[in-house]
């Protein structure tokens, strides 16, 4: 009589990607005395409205549970963890640049100026700032670009939020103010609801002219 075989063992499951960690900011730390934040921003592609930026300094003895690039959150989800961040970061801070900055200056420099006013809003000035993306904006601090910083620091990550979920907001409250071009629903990015918008209505104060397309409609006009 033959034993039953053993049944085979399975492979450990594998997270389909890392998630943040304060891992940056630890190393940061020891080359560093000070507080430590991170950057991010939002909105530097839409045709429409502001962008936005926000710089957090977490508190490692008392994290939000759940931090994740806004990019991988539900809308309901990445309210919940504002709040968190909010109550529990050592500080916070959020920037905008205007339309109007970024038609003037472009929406590279306009998006570092509003990562200024980020970490000037601040409680607690930062000597180091990590930040989303590979270019070194000259901010009031020591700077490290990132690649990929919202999937792999937890600051980084902490202020995707912040930056979406302020910009989000004000992009609903644009669509009071400007109705018929569907802001609170595509937040000014492009879609088919806002290019059919466009072609009727033509564009509004919150465009950005320096678009090529929105530049095309006012030069067809």
């Amino acid at each position: 009589m033959t034993s039953p075989k053993a049944p085979a063992s399975k492979a450990p499951c594998k997270p389909d990607r890392a998630f943040p960690t304060l891992l940056l900011e630890l190393e940061a730390r020891s080359t560093w005395n000070g507080h430590i934040c991170g950057i991010d921003e939002a909105g530097r592609g839409p045709w429409a409205g502001p962008v936005s930026a926000a710089a957090v300094i977490l508190n490692p003895d008392d994290l939000p549970k759940g931090i994740d690039d806004s990019k991988a959150l539900t809308e309901k989800r990445r309210a919940v963890l504002e709040i968190d961040i909010k109550t529990r970061a050592l500080a916070w801070g959020v920037g905008f640049a205007s339309v109007e900055e970024i038609d003037q200056l472009n929406i590279l420099h306009a998006t570092g100026l509003a990562m200024r006013r980020a970490v000037e809003a601040l409680a607690h000035p930062p000597v180091h700032a990590l930040v989303d993306g590979n270019y070194r904006f000259p901010l009031p601090c020591a700077v490290t670009p990132v690649v990929k910083g919202d999937t792999r620091s937890l600051s980084i990550a902490a202020a995707s939020i912040l930056a979406k979920t302020a910009r989000d907001r004000l992009m609903i409250e644009m669509d009071a103010t400007y109705p018929g071009y569907g802001f609170a629903s595509h937040k000014g990015y492009n879609a088919p609801l806002h290019q059919k918008a466009l072609q009727a209505l033509g564009p509004c104060p919150e465009h950005r002219r320096s678009w090529a397309p929105i530049r095309a409609l006012l030069e067809a006009a």
